[in-house]
């Protein structure tokens, strides 16, 4: 009874891991969407067509971070919106993603929607804000890597 219980195990168990945890992707990124392609594209600025990499640094040392913001490693980067509509911010780890308007000050805008990045991509969350036209800056916060990854949706 013992052997055949060993025997069945292996069986058993391959059954309860989901299809998905059990098969690697080949090559993250290689099939993003339209709106993401530019995520495998290294740039300076926060922009659509172009990912950006920033150095991380203690949340506690980062000069506007905003109320409730997340413990841990934080990233911010001033960007432009030239016309009005729903944006996203990509983010290649887990953590909290806060637009504000403006060069300094001001309060977090409400999200309008926030998910994952698509299956077999690096990108871990996507948060989206209604945005008209004029600067705001993008906070990531709650980090645990030295070096942050993001990128402008538009929707």
């Amino acid at each position: 009874m013992l052997f055949l219980a060993l025997l069945l195990a292996p069986i058993a168990s391959s059954q309860a891991v989901p299809a998905q945890a059990t098969t690697a992707c080949k090559a993250p990124d290689a099939s993003l969407p339209t709106a993401l392609t530019g995520w495998s594209t290294p740039g300076d600025e926060l922009v659509a067509d172009k990912a950006v990499s920033l150095a991380t640094v203690d949340g506690k040392t980062l000069k506007g971070l905003p109320r409730g913001a997340k413990p841990g490693r934080a990233a911010m980067i001033a960007f432009r919106i030239a016309k009005p509509g729903t944006y996203g911010v990509a983010l290649d780890q887990p953590g909290w993603i806060d637009v504000l308007p403006g060069a300094n000050g001001g309060e977090p805008l409400k999200s309008v929607a926030h998910g994952h990045g698509p299956d077999c991509s690096t990108i871990r969350k996507i948060v989206r804000f209604e945005l008209a036209p004029g600067s705001y800056r993008a906070f990531a916060s709650g980090l645990a890597q030295a070096e942050a990854k993001l990128m402008l949706v538009p929707n």
